[in-house]
């Protein structure tokens, strides 16, 4: 049970990792918004989600990882982002 309980504090030290990045990326997107209000852009820009969505895809694949879900955690992200962009 000690090997569960170290690799589960790895995990949680990743998670940590995880969300202090996504809150990197909030303070991003929130300063994007800011610049697309100024400039009277649309909020949702489909072709930049797609480049995202295959960027996440393809950096998957390379790491072995499942790129369909990544894909749709990606859009979960990005939705989350374009709402704080509003």
């Amino acid at each position: 049970m000690e090997e569960i309980q170290q690799l589960r504090k790895s995990i949680d030290e990743l998670d940590e990792q995880i969300l202090l990045l996504l809150s990197k990326r909030v303070e991003i997107c929130r300063s994007i918004g800011a610049v697309k209000r100024k400039h009277g852009l649309p909020i949702k820009d489909l072709p930049r989600e797609n480049d995202v969505y295959a960027r996440v895809r393809k950096k998957a694949e390379e790491l072995g990882v499942d790129a369909a879900w990544v894909e749709r955690i990606y859009q979960q992200i990005v939705n989350m982002c374009s709402a704080i962009q509003e």
